[in-house]
């Protein structure tokens, strides 16, 4: 029996990167996954490889419309949402605190930590139905310490909020038998990490104790057991995958 073997799944940022391997792991775990991205070509095409058991849907993480259309369409397709992966995020402008500028900081937040709020309340009704899901939200390292050297107040404190918004949703709905929990990467080998760090892993990788980026699949390991029957005792936790950058 495969681990997500009745699960209907949402990935949002999914057209790429560590979205696209959470994907291609789901369904050859056995769940039926919608796949949610802005990237309409990238996403629909990855949708067409994944067969009847994915589908696609174009949608702004940041909009309430976009959110209820995407469990309209997912629900009509394969039934109730058991599990939520709130992938979709972005690293924004690298600035001083006195240098951002309002706009930047509300366009980092209004992806990385009003989509979070608007995802989790979306799919809550849809889980209720259900009796139950796991809902993932993907944060970062930078949800567990500040970054220093590469001031970002903005992808700081959205990696932040994930994390407390997840503890506190966590806690309300438990008895439910929902599930949520963060997950904390450090570098992962996806075009957004190496674009923001201008490698793939090379010189980067020296502050990892590990000496390397992480595989986007070595991620979604984590993300795989966090959504499965395996993690059913799981909820309100933090999961730091960063190769033990955190650890010094």
């Amino acid at each position: 029996m495969a681990r997500l073997d009745g699960k209907v799944a949402i990935i949002t940022g999914a057209a790429q990167g560590m979205g696209a391997e959470h994907a291609r792991v789901f369904v050859r775990e056995g769940a039926r996954v919608i796949l949610t991205d802005v990237h309409i070509a990238e996403g629909a095409a990855l949708a067409d490889e994944l067969g009847e058991s994915a589908m696609f849907v174009s949608h702004d993480v940041a909009r309430n419309e976009d959110w209820a259309r995407v469990i309209t369409e997912g629900e009509a397709r394969f039934g109730p949402v058991t599990v939520l992966v709130n992938n979709a995020g972005i690293i924004g402008a690298i600035a001083n605190t006195v240098d951002l500028a309002e706009s930047e900081y509300l366009r980092v937040c209004a992806i990385n930590q009003t989509g979070v709020f608007l995802g989790m309340k979306a799919v809550l009704p849809s889980m209720l139905a259900a009796g139950g899901g796991s809902i993932v939200n993907i944060s970062s390292i930078s949800g567990i310490v500040a970054i220093v050297g590469s001031p970002n107040l903005a992808y700081v404190g959205s990696k932040f909020a994930v994390r407390g918004m997840t503890k506190q949703v966590a806690v309300e709905f438990g008895g439910n038998g929902i599930r949520v929990n963060s997950v904390h990467p450090g570098y992962v080998k996806t075009p957004m990490m190496v674009a923001a760090t201008d490698e793939d892993g090379g010189g980067a990788a020296s502050a990892i104790p590990l000496g390397r980026f992480a595989e986007p699949q070595e991620l979604s390991n984590l993300v795989l057991f966090l959504a499965s029957d395996e993690a059913s005792f799981v909820t309100g936790a933090e999961f730091i995958a960063d190769g033990g950058m955190t650890a010094s």
